[in-house]
């Protein structure tokens, strides 16, 4: 009897796309392109001069898959943005601020090969 396999059963679990994902660039975004706090997260990042992998959830087909993947991740409702350092999870915006306004962000950054000033 032939074995029967669907497009489901090939394809990633979201947690394992999402972690696949984060892992492929120093600095990984998971966003919505119609949220502000996502274009603030861009923003900061490209203005310390670092240009991250952004991940448009809307705009992904399997996007409200990994949104809800992220929320497990996070243990929260607030999906995006999500940033990835070094393949690491660093959280949602309060995180990535936090770390910005204590000064260790740039180090992870640095540490990440995202930053070599």
């Amino acid at each position: 009897m032939p074995m029967r396999l669907s497009l489901t059963s090939i394809e990633p679990d979201p947690i394992e796309r999402v972690v696949q994902l984060a892992s492929e660039s120093a600095v990984v975004i998971f966003s919505v392109s119609s949220c502000c706090m996502c274009h603030a997260a861009k923003r900061l990042f490209c203005g310390l001069g670092v240009n991250p992998t952004v991940y448009e959830l809307d705009q992904e087909p399997r996007g409200q898959e990994m949104e809800k993947a992220l929320s497990r991740l996070l243990g929260s409702s607030q999906t995006v943005p999500v940033v990835f350092i070094g393949g690491k999870l660093i959280g949602a915006m309060d995180r990535v601020m936090g770390s910005h306004i204590n000064g260790t962000l740039v180090p992870l950054l640095k540490e990440a090969g995202a930053l070599w000033l």
